[in-house]
C-alpha cells in the first residue's frame, strides 16, 4: 500500500488499528510515541527483548534505528514474529534506512517469516532511500488482512497517494544503481567523521547502518550540544529520542561531502584550542 510519507503512517497508525497499548523502542524516533498520543494510547518504551515485553494492540521495531544506527540481529526479529503470534498483536518494522548498511547488513523482519506474514508489517520509505523525502513517497508490505483494513479507514481520511508520486516511486524503485552510490557516499562520511569524533573523546555507539552517528562522551548531551556548536557543528541531543539518550548526541550524515570534511578537521583542530 503506497503511503504519503512513512512519517504519516506512524503518526496514524495507532489511530487506524485503535490501539490502546503501544510499544515503542527506548531509544526512538519521536513520532512512535506521537502517534500514540494522537490515538489516546498509552505508549510503553521497552528494551529489545521481546521476552520481556508486556502484552499490547501494536508493537514498533525500527530497524536500522533512528536515532543509534543499531540492526536488529536475526534472532531479535524473530523472536519479534513469536511475539506476534503468541499475543496476537501487529509488529510493525519501520524499515526506511534497510539499504543503508555499513558494517552489518540489515534484513527486512518479511525474511523470516516464512511466507506468513499475518500482523507482520514492514514500512520503507524513498525519502531515504532515493533522497526524495519532498515527494511523501513510501509503502508498506505485509499482512494482507491487516491492510485491507488499514486501506478502509486511511481512504476516509483522504491519505491517498497522487498518481505521479506514485509514478515517481515506480521509477525509483526500478533502480539500485543510485543507491548504491549513496550509501557508499554515507558509508565514507562515517569514516570521515568518526576518527574525528573519537579524537575529541566521543565513544561510537552502534552506527553500523543509516544515516548517522549516535556518540557519547559521557556528559549531559546538552553539554556535548554546545561544545560541537561552538565549532559551528549542530548535532542533536539524545534525550530528544527517549531518557536513555540523555548523554549521546546524534550526528546526521546528511551534509555534502565537503561540509563533512570541514566539519572533521574542525573537530581535529579543536584539540589544540
Amino acid at each position: 500500500m503506497p503511503l504519503i510519507g512513512s512519517k504519516e503512517f506512524v503518526a496514524w497508525l495507532p489511530t487506524f488499528l485503535q490501539s490502546k497499548k503501544v510499544l515503542i523502542p527506548k531509544v526512538a524516533y519521536p513520532t512512535y510515541n506521537v502517534g500514540a498520543i494522537l490515538a489516546g494510547a498509552q505508549a510503553i518504551a521497552v528494551d529489545l527483548d521481546t521476552q520481556k515485553w508486556p502484552t499490547a494492540d501494536l508493537a514498533w521495531i525500527n530497524s536500522p534505528s533512528n536515532p543509534t544506527g543499531r540492526v536488529h540481529t536475526e534472532g531479535e526479529l524473530k523472536s519479534a514474529i513469536e511475539y506476534s503470534r503468541k499475543n496476537n498483536t501487529p509488529v510493525v518494522s519501520d524499515e526506511c534506512y534497510l539499504e543503508f548498511g555499513d558494517s552489518v547488513k540489515p534484513t527486512s523482519i518479511l525474511n523470516y517469516t516464512q511466507g506468513n506474514n499475518s500482523n507482520i508489517l514492514a514500512v520503507l520509505s524513498l525519502s531515504k532511500r532515493s533522497s526524495m523525502a519532498g515527494y511523501r513517497a513510501a509503502f508498506v508490505v505485509g499482512d494482507p488482512v491487516l491492510i485491507k483494513t488499514i486501506l478502509e479507514i486511511r481512504k476516509h481520511a483522504g491519505m491517498m497517494v497522487a498518481l505521479p508520486i506514485q509514478h515517481a516511486m515506480i521509477a525509483a524503485l526500478g533502480d539500485s544503481k543510485h543507491v548504491s552510490q549513496q550509501r557508499d557516499r554515507y558509508n565514507a562520511r562515517r569514516k570521515t567523521l568518526s576518527p574525528a569524533l573519537q579524537s575529541i573523546g566521543f565513544k561510537i555507539e552502534h552506527s553500523e547502518a543509516g544515516l548517522y552517528i549516535w556518540c557519547t562522551r559521557g556528559e549531559d548531551a546538552w553539554k556535548s550540544v554546545e561544545a560541537l556548536a561552538k565549532i559551528g557543528i549542530l548535532v542533536t541531543p539524545g534525550i530528544f529520542y527517549g531518557a536513555d539518550g540523555s548523554q549521546h548526541v546524534r550526528i546526521a550524515m546528511t551534509a555534502s561531502d565537503a561540509a563533512i570534511a570541514d566539519a572533521a578537521a574542525r573537530i581535529t583542530a579543536s584539540q589544540a584550542d
